[in-house]
């Protein structure tokens, strides 16, 4: 199919999404995957922190 043809589709860059292929591997590799367990975790760091702020409203 001719892409001239369709009005919103930009030409594909093959290079632009090799490199960003490349960045995001590179990303996953060093920072690991964010998914539930630090999900998790930042969760119950929130609940700590708004329990404690609700034990030194009562005792203040």
């Amino acid at each position: 199919m001719n892409e001239d043809n369709r009005p919103f589709s930009s030409p594909v860059d093959a290079e632009g999404a090799k490199a960003n292929f490349d960045a995001n591997q590179r990303k996953l590799h060093s920072e690991g995957a964010s998914g539930l367990w630090r999900q998790v975790s930042n969760l119950l760091i929130l609940v700590g922190v708004i329990a404690l702020i609700i034990i030194l409203g009562r005792l203040l």
